[in-house]
């Protein structure tokens, strides 16, 4: 796994005493400038106004609320390949909690779906120009992820969904990680488990990376082979990575259970090895991520760590409606739970797992 980097320290966002301060006047004379109102001389306007130039000043979310900008619109911009969206459960249950908690506010959704990071950070700058939201819900945090500074310093307030304290003026949204992975490991080890690879998601997540520490280290723990493969969270990388570690060439003694990232990539590993005759779970336990109704449904069902993905969309817009309304910054933990399926089952003997 490439560990992630140690999350990325936003830049102090500029206030108006900075201001007041580099212009030598009261903070009220700034406000005074920075509104428009009366009460200000044309040159002490004109210098406070150069100055928050200067010092790339924005005003708070809590101001901005106050001048009446409300727009009633939240947004959420989803960088990915508009065709994808679909294929992930996570994202549909995702949005019906944001409804569920937007609605009752009278607040609506406003979606939009970027190919790539540039076009998400221009989507945000539109949103703020154009004044078109009064807050956005950021997904799959980076390692240096540029938006958090993007937003700071646009003034838009935001959730950032998948890092807990995502810095001075966001809220953050996040599940224990590390927590589920210790029952996932533990599972398997209890049940004889003793070579365990994972196919995870792209490296360059948050989210991804605290999962692989947290699958090394509980593998570690238990005395347990480990072994980890980043993919792309799709059926054709799924079933890539399974043949890259479960069809070991040369009579290497393959892994006896993988752990996949989502869903999708667990029911193209299952569909991969029922093509090669391996049996699931009599040679091979499989677990996924992100329980749905699809890991439900293939046979045998597949064990997998869930959540209520509807519930915590409703806790990020919540997150979000504290910030707007009291400018408060939280930071909210959920931990998802094992749910124990057909797919994962006593190890099978070492003859047998040493079969290519």
């Amino acid at each position: 796994m490439t560990a992630a980097s140690p999350e990325h320290e936003p830049a102090r966002r500029a206030t108006i005493a900075d201001i007041a301060l580099r212009v030598g006047v009261t903070k009220g004379a700034v406000s005074y400038a920075l509104n428009g109102k009366p009460g200000v001389s044309a040159e002490t306007r004109r210098r406070v106004l150069e100055v928050a130039r200067e010092l790339d000043w924005v005003p708070s979310s809590a101001a901005r609320m106050l001048a009446g900008n409300r727009t009633s619109t939240v947004g959420l911009a989803l960088t990915r390949r508009p065709e994808t969206l679909g294929d992930e459960p996570f994202f549909m249950g995702f949005v019906a909690g944001l409804e569920a908690a937007l609605q009752p506010r009278g607040y609506g959704l406003l979606l939009q779906v970027p190919t790539h990071a540039e076009a998400e950070l221009e989507t945000y700058r539109a949103w703020a120009g154009e004044r078109r939201v009064d807050g956005v819900v950021v997904l799959d945090p980076v390692r240096a992820d540029p938006r958090p500074d993007a937003l700071r310093a646009l003034g838009l307030p935001g959730v950032v969904v998948g890092q807990a304290r995502p810095g001075e003026g966001l809220a953050g949204v996040v599940t224990d990680d590390a927590a589920v992975m210790n029952a996932v490991v533990d599972h398997l080890a209890d049940l004889g488990h003793t070579r365990v690879a994972r196919v995870a998601g792209p490296a360059h997540l948050l989210h991804t990376g605290r999962r692989d520490r947290a699958f090394t280290a509980a593998c570690r723990r238990r005395g347990l082979e480990a072994r980890t493969v980043h993919a792309d969270y799709s059926g054709d990388q799924g079933a890539e990575a399974t043949a890259a570690l479960v069809g070991t060439a040369g009579g290497a003694p393959r892994p006896t259970a993988v752990v996949y990232d989502n869903d999708l990539m667990a029911v193209a590993g299952l569909s991969w090895l029922a093509g090669t005759g391996l049996r699931v779970p009599e040679d091979v336990s499989l677990v996924a991520w992100d329980d749905s109704a699809t890991c439900r449904a293939t046979h045998p069902a597949l064990t997998a760590t869930g959540h209520d993905v509807v519930a915590f969309g409703r806790a990020a817009a919540e997150a979000l409606f504290r910030l707007l309304d009291d400018d408060r910054a939280t930071s909210t933990t959920t931990t998802p739970e094992l749910r124990v399926r057909a797919s994962t089952a006593q190890a099978p003997s070492t003859t047998a797992g040493a079969r290519p």
